[in-house]
């Protein structure tokens, strides 16, 4: 057995409820008022964290034994799978969190994502099965008309039905606009033709449901070129008659993708109306009677944006749960004698000053990177139900600047944080005896997922930094100059919050240099250094947080005996901010250098030229 489950306890997820975000206004608002509490945190996560080493991590294992195959056109999935899948649905843990009424009892956003922090973790090729049937069911609730919600909902809520997303086509991967796909109007106005193929389709197809609910884009013949003549179906694999009962809707599975990881999680390449026997539910108004524009891309992203979130999300579980495997490991593993007392005796790896370095470097990411996610978890239940207007729009703002930092940096440094985490085994490390191998694998895919990081950086510096002409990312900018403004004198972070500042300067700089790149038409400059810059972003943002975060620890420390259990929770975080801020956030002023520098050699190479 490879897999395995190591977060010990659930300690800087309550820090970041109890100590750091001020959740009481979450807990506050009249949704949640009756059921939660901030002071609950710790009870609400104990049979999380425990489910999820004792159910959900031996479906880890059966995803690797028993891979995802393809029998006689059929899927086979991991035997576990079926049954976890109903379970969490069936007990509230997934889809059935969509608000679909007033009445109904869900979890704040900020609760909901630490639960499947814990989740993913144990399994995240289980997981996109849950998380893709709930951004399907979403767009439902959202765009759906009440015959389709009472249609589809209820199912996809406890388990019977599972969902997806249908984008990708052979000839059309992130370019959209360029799908094949189309829709025919039938006599009733609702109900299309669907013909199509689709590729790369996450839990495209499974064993486990009696219905796959596709959210499809496709082209309504006759409306506009582009993505501006796309529009949004439901389509799916049985056709649900009126009286409930289900026929076959001419959806084929063609193939499933062999991958690097990610064995337990069905990728699939459907076809359909291959008979000309495909139905699907438009979603939205008919493009043809609204100057041939279509609504899909922008419903669809809908799903997209908070699919990118849980990306980057997946990301951060997967790197916790390889650094929490290497530390117990090093803290195991007898080897050497240090350095600084080589007549002493063999000691555990994880006294080693490298060993010490490469796991305090995972433990500063891993803690940068969740309070990215959770302070933009948090700006959700904000959105969704502070009755203060001006609040939630500003809620709204801080998701649009943060979900590419919070997809793209996390799946982006991931690779290279597993990497490191193996490093820490030796040659233990790159055995698939151990997990982390597969946690690697695992977790390579999501740079790629919902728009490649490179997308994710355009729609940075192409979108947010323009936002409303540029105030919104201005005020983002501004919120970090005067948290840096306002603790510069705190004796105890001089040297931070010097760097910080440093950086915010440096990263002006870069702002300047990019308007300077479009104002003489140097594009190609700036897809040059488009991922450099959102990495220098996320790294400024990071600093600022996990900083923030130390002020809190710093002062929680300073209350307790020297004796306290707590402290060396508190001096671990003092410890990560301020290796994040000396040791990662100079790479925002390197990176401002580089790109004033402007070097054009990635232009100026021939094609022909990487022949030799």
């Amino acid at each position: 057995m490879s897999a395995n489950f190591a977060y010990q306890n659930t300690r800087d997820l309550e820090f970041i409820v109890q100590e750091w975000l001020p959740t009481e206004e979450i807990f506050s608002y009249p949704r949640f008022a009756d059921y939660y509490s901030k002071d609950d945190v710790k009870a609400f996560l104990a049979p999380v964290l425990k489910m999820s080493k004792e159910v959900i991590e031996p479906t880890n294992d059966d995803g690797e034994k028993n891979p995802v195959r393809f029998e006689n056109g059929q899927v086979k999935t991991p035997p576990s799978f079926g049954p976890l899948f109903a379970k969490l649905q069936q007990e509230g843990w997934g889809t059935s969190n969509i608000d679909t009424s007033e009445d109904a009892m869900v979890m704040p956003h900020i609760l909901h994502a630490m639960v499947w922090e814990l989740f993913m973790a144990a399994n995240p090729t289980f997981a996109p099965y849950i998380i893709l049937t709930s951004g399907a069911a979403g767009l439902i609730q959202s765009f759906g008309s009440p015959k389709l919600k009472e249609m589809f909902l209820p199912k996809m809520m406890d388990g019977s039905w599972s969902g997806t997303m249908c984008l990708t086509e052979p000839s059309a991967g992130s370019d959209v606009g360029d799908i094949l796909s189309r829709a025919y109007p039938t006599e009733d106005p609702e109900i299309f033709r669907i013909k199509g193929q689709k590729i790369f389709i996450t839990g495209g197809d499974n064993d486990f449901t009696s219905n796959i609910i596709h959210l499809y884009l496709a082209r309504v013949e006759g409306a506009r070129p582009g993505t501006a003549g796309i529009s949004l179906f439901v389509v799916p694999k049985y056709w649900v008659n009126e009286d409930g009962t289900l026929t076959d809707n001419d959806v084929q599975t063609t193939g499933i993708e062999h991958k690097l990881g990610q064995a337990g999680s069905v990728t699939a390449a459907l076809s359909f109306g291959e008979n000309d026997g495909c139905r699907g539910w438009l979603l939205g108004q008919n493009p043809l009677e609204n100057e041939g524009k279509g609504q899909g891309m922008a419903q669809m992203f809908q799903m997209m944006n908070m699919a990118r979130l849980e990306t980057g999300h997946l990301a951060l579980s997967c790197i916790a749960n390889a650094f929490y495997n290497a530390r117990d490991y090093c803290k195991e593993r007898i080897q050497g004698r240090l350095l600084s007392d080589p007549k002493s005796g063999r000691v555990p790896i994880i006294k080693h000053e490298d060993i010490k370095r490469t796991l305090l470097m995972g433990k500063a990411h891993v803690e940068v990177m969740r309070a990215m996610l959770y302070k933009t978890y948090f700006a959700f239940d904000v959105r969704s139900h502070d009755p203060d207007p001006l609040r939630r729009e500003q809620a709204n703002e801080l998701i649009e600047v943060t979900t590419p930092l919070c997809k793209a940096y996390p799946s982006d440094e991931g690779w290279w944080l597993c990497g490191e985490a193996i490093q820490a085994y030796g040659g233990y490390g790159y055995c698939e005896d151990y997990p982390v191998a597969q946690i690697a694998r695992d977790m390579k895919i999501y740079s790629i997922w919902e728009g490649t990081n490179y997308i994710q950086a355009l729609d940075l510096v192409g979108r947010k930094m323009t936002m409303k002409n540029g105030r919104v990312f201005a005020s983002f900018i501004q919120e970090m100059e005067v948290f840096c403004n306002t603790h510069h004198g705190n004796g105890q972070f001089s040297r931070e919050f010097a760097n910080l500042n440093r950086a915010l300067s440096a990263y002006q700089q870069i702002r300047k240099t990019l308007v300077d790149f479009v104002q003489k038409q140097r594009m190609d400059l700036v897809a040059v250094y488009a991922r450099r810059i959102l990495t220098a972003t996320a790294q400024l943002y990071g600093g600022r947080l996990i900083l923030d975060q130390a002020l809190v620890a710093a002062e929680r420390l300073a209350r307790l005996d020297s004796d306290h259990y707590d402290r060396a929770f508190y001096q671990g975080k003092i410890d990560a901010a301020r290796y994040y801020l000396l040791n990662v956030v100079p790479n925002v002023w390197t990176t401002a250098e580089i790109i004033a520098e402007a070097d054009t050699s990635v232009l100026d190479i021939p094609a022909e030229s990487f022949d030799y």
